[in-house]
C-alpha cells in the first residue's frame, strides 16, 4: 500500500513515502527534503542465529554519484569501497537505533540507506537516520519506538532546523540530535567554542523539532505498516540459571570488584567463569545448560552487581568518587625526528600523537556529492590489538577507528590556524598504546599537545573527558572520566571536548531506551566542565603555548605575492620553467590563482634560491635601473643580453663604450657578464640597454 506524509521543516518540505520502491524489503521508505532523496530499507533474516549477546545489526549507507549528476573517477567508473563520510553516516544510523532493539535478538538485521538524489543543499545523513527508524517501524520487525533526528544550526540569534550546507558554514555549531518520544538517545556535535548553556538550548530546540518527525512516522505506520512478527526469537538465559550463578558467584565477585588493574580483574573473572562452567555445565552435550549459557548468565549478574555497587554503595569500581579524574601524565617531544609529538596517559588509557607538517601538495582531495574540496587538517586514529592485550590480524581501519578519529579531528579543527596564518598541511596520528576507557578523548589531549609541540599556532589548547551514567528509577549516578568497565555496565557514553572558552565537540550515545531529558544533559555538562579544565591545567603544566620554532626536520614554507598576470612567467611553456626551478633547488613550489606563491624546503638556502629566481622572473624591468647582464647573442649592431630569466635587451654598439667601437667582438664575447643600465623601453616593449652608462654610474 502506497502512502505519503509531509510537513514543513525549516525552509523546505520534509516528506516520507512508502509502497512505491523496494517493496520486497521488510520495510522501505523514501525520505525527501528539498531535492535530496534517500531510499532506506530494513530486512530481517527469518532464520535465527546461534545464541549471541549482541544485536546482529548491520547498517550501510551509500551515496550514488549519479545523485549529483556525476560519474565516478578511477578506472572502473563505478562506486568502490565506502568513503569516510559513508562510514561515519552508517555509524550515525547504527548508534541511536541499536539500543532500541531487545537484548538477545537472534535474527540478522540489515538497514541500507542509498542517496538517490542530491541537491547540494541538504546533507542526506539525518534523512537516512529518520528513514532507518521509519523503515523498521513499517516492517514486521519488532521495533517499538520511532526515532526522530534533526540537525541544528544557528544564524544570528535564531536556531535553524536542518540547515543547508551554506547555512552551516555561517553557524557556530553543527549539532545532530536523535531521540524518541521518551527522551534523547544520541547527540553528535561540532562546535566553535560554544558555551555549555547555549549548547543545552540548541539540544532542547532540536528535541522539540524531532517530535514532529516521530509523529509523521506514526501516521505513516498507521496507514501502511505491517503487523509485527511473533516468530522472531530472543535469547536470554533462564532466571533459575541467573539466580544459581548469582548464589555461587556473589561472594567471590564482591572481592573481585575491589579496586585493581584491568588485567587483574579480567584474569580473576576468567577464573571464576571457568569454575562456574565446570559446576553448572559439566555435560554441555546433553543440551540442558551450555557453557555459553553460564557465561551469559554471569555477565548479567556481573552487570547488575557493578551497577548496584555504584548506585547503592556509591563506590566506583576503582574506588574513585563520582567526580574524580584518574591520574594524568603528559609529555611532549617524546620522539626525536618527528615534527611534533605528545604522550597523554590517563589511568590505563594512553595515546601517543604525532604531528607531521606538509605542503599544499599533501592536502587531501575530498570528492563528495556537494562538490570537491581540499582538506589540510587530518587526524587518524589507530587502535592496535596490544592496547587491550589481544591477538588479532592487522587490517585497514575499522568503523570504530574512523569514528573515533573523526570525533577527535572535529574537536581540534576549530583551533587550527588558517592557511594564510600557517600555510602547512597538518596530519596528526594517534596510536593508542593502552586502552581502558575514553581513548578518543585521550587522542584529543595528546593531539593538542602534539600540535603545539610541532609549533602549530593553535588558538587554544583542547582537552576532552568522557562522562558516564548509571540510572535506575530515581537513583542516578553521573560519573566523570569513565573507565572501560563503567562504559560497559553504564547507560551512557558522553564525550565532551573543548577549550577554556567553550566546547568544540560533543558525542553522546545512550543505552537507555527511554533516553535522557534535556535537564539531565545540562547537569552532565555542568559536571564535565571542571573536569575538562583540570585536564587542561595538567596539559598546560607541560606545554602552555605552541613552540615558537617548528622542527628542523619540517619543511620551511615561505609565501610571497606576485602579480597574477606573471604566473605564466613562473610556470613557463608546458611547465618547463617551474620544473627547471624545482630541479635546480629541490624546493616544492605551489602557486595559487591569486598570485600567492609558496616555496617549501627543509634547506633554507635552497628555499631562498628558488624565491630569488621567482622574484627575478616576475620582476618588472625599470628604466634607469642597473642589472647584471649576460651576453646571449651577438649581431653586427650590438649584443642581446639576458638581464632577468627569460627577459633580454639590446646593448647597441654605440652604448658599448665611451670610445668609438668598430666591432662588437672587440668589446664583449658570447657568455660575458657585466652590469648594464636600462635606458629605454619602447612602445613595442623592446628593452634598450647601455654598458657604458652603467660603468659611468658605478664610477661616480
Amino acid at each position: 500500500m502506497s502512502a505519503r506524509v509531509s510537513t514543513q521543516l525549516g525552509s523546505s518540505t520534509f516528506s516520507l513515502e512508502t509502497g512505491s520502491l523496494a517493496r520486497q524489503a521488510d520495510g522501505s521508505v523514501i525520505v525527501q527534503q528539498g531535492d535530496t532523496v534517500v531510499l532506506v530499507t530494513a530486512v530481517c533474516s527469518a532464520t535465527a542465529l546461534e545464541k549471541t549477546d549482541i544485536v546482529p545489526l548491520t547498517c550501510d549507507y551509500r551515496e550514488k554519484t549519479y545523485a549529483a549528476g556525476k560519474i565516478p573517477g578511477g578506472f572502473f567508473k563505478r562506486e568502490g569501497r565506502p568513503t569516510e563520510k559513508e562510514i561515519l553516516t552508517a555509524r550515525l544510523i547504527d548508534r541511536p537505533i541499536r539500543p532500541l532493539f531487545v537484548k538477545g535478538f537472534l535474527h540478522e538485521l540489515q538497514v541500507m540507506a542509498s542517496v538517490l538524489s542530491s541537491d547540494g543543499a541538504y546533507d542526506p545523513d539525518v534523512l537516512a537516520v529518520v528513514g532507518a527508524s521509519c523503515a523498521l517501524r513499517l516492517s514486521s520487525i519488532i521495533f517499538d519506538d520511532a526515532l526522530g533526528v534533526v540537525r541544528v544550526g544557528r544564524l544570528g540569534n535564531q536556531w535553524v532546523v536542518n540547515p543547508t550546507y551554506q547555512q552551516l558554514n555561517e553557524s557556530p555549531l553543527d549539532l545532530v540530535v536523535a531521540g524518541t518520544k521518551h527522551g534523547i538517545t544520541m547527540i553528535e556535535a561540532g562546535l566553535r567554542e560554544v558555551p555549555e548553556q547555549q549548547l543545552v538550548e540548541a539540544i532542547g530546540f532540536g528535541y522539540e523539532q524531532l517530535k514532529t518527525l516521530i509523529a509523521m512516522q506514526e501516521e505513516l505506520v498507521a496507514r501502511a505498516g505491517k503487523p509485527k512478527a511473533s516468530s522472531l526469537k530472543v535469547y536470554r538465559p533462564s532466571e533459575d540459571l541467573v539466580n544459581e550463578v548469582r548464589q555461587q558467584a556473589l561472594s567471590v565477585l564482591e572481592k573481585i570488584n575491589q579496586p585493581k588493574t584491568k588485567a587483574e580483574r579480567e584474569r580473576e573473572i576468567a577464573e571464576l567463569v571457568g569454575h562456574l562452567q565446570k559446576q553448572l555445565a559439566p555435560g554441555a552435550s546433553n543440551g540442558s545448560v551450555s557453557p555459553q549459557d553460564v557465561q551469559k548468565a554471569f555477565e548479567i549478574v556481573d552487570h547488575q552487581e557493578a551497577r548496584r555497587q555504584i548506585l547503592q554503595r556509591q563506590v566506583r569500581m576503582d574506588g574513585r568518587a563520582y567526580t574524580q579524574l584518574r591520574p594524568i601524565r603528559c609529555q611532549t617531544g617524546v620522539l626525536p625526528r618527528t615534527h611534533g609529538s605528545g604522550l597523554f596517559t590517563r589511568g590505563e588509557t594512553q595515546s601517543l600523537a604525532v604531528t607531521t607538517l606538509g605542503t599544499s601538495e599533501d592536502e587531501q582531495l575530498i570528492e563528495a556529492l556537494e562538490g570537491e574540496s581540499y582538506k589540510r587538517f587530518m587526524l587518524h586514529y589507530n587502535f592496535p590489538p596490544f592496547s587491550v592485550n589481544e591477538v588479532r590480524p592487522l587490517r585497514g581501519p575499522g568503523r570504530r577507528e574512523i569514528g573515533h578519529g573523526a570525533l577527535a579531528e572535529r574537536a581540534l579543527a576549530p583551533m587550527i590556524p588558517s592557511k594564510t596564518e600557517f600555510p602547512y598541511t597538518i596530519r596528526v596520528v594517534s596510536d593508542i598504546l593502552e586502552s581502558n576507557g575514553s581513548s578518543s578523548m585521550a587522542t584529543v589531549c595528546s593531539g593538542s599537545l602534539a600540535l603545539m609541540d610541532a609549533g602549530v599556532p593553535v588558538k587554544e589548547a583542547v582537552s576532552g573527558v568522557a562522562m558516564g551514567l548509571v540510572k535506575e528509577a530515581d537513583l542516578v549516578a553521573i560519573l566523570t572520566d569513565i573507565s572501560g568497565l563503567e562504559d560497559h555496565v553504564g547507560d551512557m557514553d558522553f564525550k565532551v571536548a573543548g577549550t577554556q572558552k567553550g566546547l568544540t565537540a560533543l558525542q553522546v550515545d545512550v543505552k537507555l531506551p527511554q533516553g535522557l531529558s534535556v535537564e539531565l544533559i545540562a547537569k552532565i555538562l555542568s559536571q564535565s566542565h571542571p573536569a575538562r579544565l583540570s585536564v587542561l591545567e595538567a596539559m598546560n603544566s607541560v606545554l602552555k603555548n605552541p613552540r615558537v620554532q617548528i622542527s628542523p626536520y619540517a619543511p620551511r614554507i615561505t609565501t610571497i605575492k606576485i602579480n597574477p598576470e606573471k604566473i605564466r612567467d613562473v610556470i613557463g611553456p608546458g611547465g618547463r620553467q617551474i620544473r627547471k626551478i624545482i630541479e635546480e633547488t629541490g624546493a616544492t613550489i605551489d602557486i595559487e590563482d591569486d598570485g600567492s606563491v609558496s616555496v617549501a624546503s627543509t634547506d633554507a638556502q635552497r628555499s631562498e634560491k628558488a624565491l630569488q629566481i621567482i622574484r627575478m622572473l616576475t620582476e618588472d624591468i625599470e628604466v634607469g635601473k642597473t642589472y647584471q647582464a649576460k651576453v646571449k647573442r651577438i649581431v653586427n649592431f650590438g649584443a642581446f643580453c639576458e638581464i632577468l630569466p627569460g627577459k633580454e635587451g639590446l646593448v647597441h654598439i654605440s652604448e658599448m663604450a665611451d670610445q668609438y667601437v668598430n666591432k662588437v667582438d672587440d668589446i664583449v664575447k658570447l657568455g660575458d657578464e657585466f652590469p648594464v643600465k636600462v635606458i629605454e623601453i619602447d612602445e613595442q616593449g623592446r628593452i634598450n640597454l647601455s654598458k657604458k652608462r652603467a660603468q659611468s654610474s658605478s664610477a661616480s
